[in-house]
């Protein structure tokens, strides 16, 4: 089945070539379910360093004709990225690439706007019931994903945002607001493929996988002053490690996430070490509205998402670039 996307400004309908789509198909359907042992093998930490490995770390050859090719398939922009082009000798060193993002991924200057944390495929959701973006425990069980019970109870009835990161895009995440680091923690996992087909076979698939979770108060001075906000990176088949790397500018120095330490808006945050991975915001409730043209894609009855069939509803993903604004803060909130 094809799965289809909308590409955000001109709301045309395009079809995400899925990588590895049968073998990841054939993956969570016969092998998970006639060799669970092989299955539970695959989606380990293990394994997933070592998929990485071969697929990622190995030479692309003496000539650049390698490179190229993949660079061509894929297309990517080298013209956007800080090295020169001879650099990108091995597929982690595309996938792992670092752009320009300052020039070629502009950010809205108004301090209301809350931004994209990476070139993905973005829906928003709501945590609320009454809520025409409610969805429950399919994509993963809250109280699981988030882990501890303070932040459970302080996200309770909020709205979020996925970002899923196609082994296309650009690897690093930027943060979404501007505010201080009141809590950074990990929490163990598999590493299940994000690929649509995988997470439609599997019951909350990311409240299983590796993540990294950074709560930030942009409540603060020099903050955006929308209340608390989760921003959730996780892991995925292939990816080795989540690479925590602040930097005020460009990509150096970096430095780990940590207490106390204050994130601008639009900086590069951390780094996926290669593969498909996706991110989780969460907001709390009434601080934050989703860009109303984000909203309608995702209910478009023409568009032929995987996530629409299994949710027996519209359910449509919008290709967001990141730094892009993704919503603003609320009228109404105060900042407390």
């Amino acid at each position: 089945m094809t799965h289809q996307y909308v590409l955000n400004g001109s709301g045309s309908v395009r079809d995400e070539e899925l990588f590895c789509d049968r073998v990841i198909g054939y993956l969570y359907s016969r092998v998970r379910e006639q060799a669970p042992a092989v299955f539970r093998a695959v989606v380990s930490a293990r394994t997933s360093s070592l998929l990485g490995f071969v697929n990622y770390d190995l030479p692309l050859g003496a000539r650049l004709s390698g490179g190229e090719s993949l660079v061509r398939r894929l297309g990517i922009d080298l013209g956007e990225c800080v090295e020169e082009p001879g650099y990108y000798t091995t597929p982690r060193r595309i996938f792992e690439r670092r752009i320009r993002y300052d020039d070629v991924r502009p950010m809205d200057d108004d301090p209301a706007a809350i931004v994209s944390p990476a070139d993905s495929r973005m829906f928003a959701g709501s945590l609320n019931d009454g809520s025409v973006l409610f969805i429950k425990d399919k994509f993963f069980s809250f109280e699981e994903f988030l882990g501890r019970r303070q932040w459970v109870e302080a996200f309770a009835g909020g709205d979020f945002a996925v970002f899923r990161l196609t082994p296309d895009k650009y690897h690093y995440n930027h943060v979404p607001v501007s505010g201080v680091v009141c809590d950074f923690y990990e929490i163990e996992g598999d590493f299940h493929s994000c690929n649509p087909s995988a997470v439609i076979s599997e019951v909350t698939p990311f409240s299983r996988n590796r993540r990294a979770v950074t709560v930030i108060d942009t409540d603060v001075a020099g903050g955006s002053m929308c209340g608390m906000v989760v921003m959730v990176e996780v892991a995925a088949l292939m990816i080795g490690q989540i690479v925590q790397a602040y930097a005020v500018e460009g990509y150096e120095p970096a430095e780990p996430m940590r207490q106390g330490l204050f994130l601008s808006k639009g900086r590069p945050k951390s780094l996926y070490r290669p593969g498909s991975s996706l991110d989780v915001l969460f907001f709390q409730p009434g601080r934050m509205a989703f860009s109303p043209d984000l909203v309608a894609n995702q209910f478009r009855g023409d568009v032929g998402s995987r996530f629409s069939s299994w949710l027996g509803r519209p359910w449509v993903e919008t290709d967001v670039r990141v730094r892009q604004t993704i919503g603003r803060i609320s009228a109404t909130s105060n900042g407390k």
